[in-house]
């Protein structure tokens, strides 16, 4: 038996949503480390940033914003493919479900497995489970950039691949007349990071510099609060780059002597714990986190498909 409840199983406690308007227009729902979404208007449209674990969930959200604006909802963007992003889409109605062309293709490969990852990991953010009514498939999908004109003096929000990081498919979504960036699950303020699908040393270099070279003044990450201001926009971008690069420093120290997997994980468990181990989903994370990383660094290109039974094994393995 596992000496802690396994990944989030245990947390059963509500977390309080925080509505913030970041500008006019701009909207942003927190939620003390649960997934974070927000929402642009455009002159006659709304678009729509994350679509929470199951469309009872994303109604839930939706009543929120519907108290600011009334406008239609013409696309729904999703940052990458993992389940408690995408599952809720049906209840937004968009006229496009907007996302990368390799989160399509992940969707494709492994959906089906994440969604029961997922849903295993994290049951409470599933609210009424049979809501869903299956896998989530953008409609509209790009490469490197998608411009979508807001109308009236509201500019352009740009959806940017900055590269692989979280997932191989992950995109930000950068209103640059505002200087907002929706950043996804690359960046987290004050929240663990989950790597378990990632290319950590690309996350840590080339993606997260296409990221701060944007210069934004506000930034929502994945979970966590928003950040707010060029300095605090700094710190969540140099707090998900250091524990990227402590876990790459110890786990690779332990791999080069011919260590083992639990012995890499209790090395960046005792790394990280002082600074990261009360934010959010740490200890739930990092099993995952540090077997990812150790495949990374074994020549293993592309992350292993997360199967309930995967993630049970890799948890008493490591976790117990």
């Amino acid at each position: 038996m596992s000496a802690k409840p396994f990944a989030s199983s245990g947390d059963l406690t509500a977390k309080e949503q925080t509505l913030e308007v970041l500008a006019d227009g701009v909207y942003a729902l927190t939620a003390e480390g649960d997934p974070n979404v927000g929402a642009i208007e455009g002159e006659d449209f709304l678009v729509c940033f994350e679509a929470l674990a199951t469309p009872v969930a994303a109604r839930e959200w939706l009543a929120r914003l519907r108290e600011h604006t009334d406008k239609p909802i013409k696309y729904l963007v999703l940052s990458h493919y993992h389940a408690v992003r995408v599952l809720g889409a049906s209840a937004f109605e968009a006229e496009e479900i907007i996302a990368h062309d390799n989160t399509r293709a992940l969707v494709a490969e492994r959906g089906k497995e994440d969604w029961e990852s997922e849903f295993g990991r994290m049951p409470r953010l599933f609210t009424e489970p049979d809501s869903i009514p299956g896998l989530t498939w953008p409609t509209l999908t790009f490469s490197d950039r998608l411009t979508i004109p807001l109308g009236g003096n509201r500019g352009d929000l740009e959806l940017l691949h900055c590269g692989r990081g979280h997932t191989e498919g992950d995109i930000v979504a950068w209103l640059p007349q505002q200087k907002i960036l929706f950043a996804g699950d690359l960046v987290e303020a004050q929240a663990a990071l989950y790597t378990g699908d990632a290319f950590h040393r690309e996350w840590s270099s080339s993606t997260l510099d296409a990221v701060a070279a944007l210069e934004a003044e506000a930034l929502i990450g994945g979970r966590g609060a928003v950040a707010g201001g060029r300095a605090a926009v700094d710190a969540a971008i140099g707090q998900t780059r250091h524990f990227l690069d402590v876990m790459i420093r110890e786990v690779g120290a332990v791999q080069q002597r011919g260590g083992t997997l639990k012995e890499a994980f209790d090395a960046a468990h005792a790394a990280l714990v002082d600074q990261y181990g009360q934010w959010p989903i740490f200890e739930h994370c990092l099993p995952f986190d540090v077997s990812r990383l150790w495949d990374e660094l074994s020549g293993i290109e592309r992350p292993v498909i997360w199967t309930g039974e995967r993630d049970r094994e890799v948890w008493d393995r490591l976790q117990s």
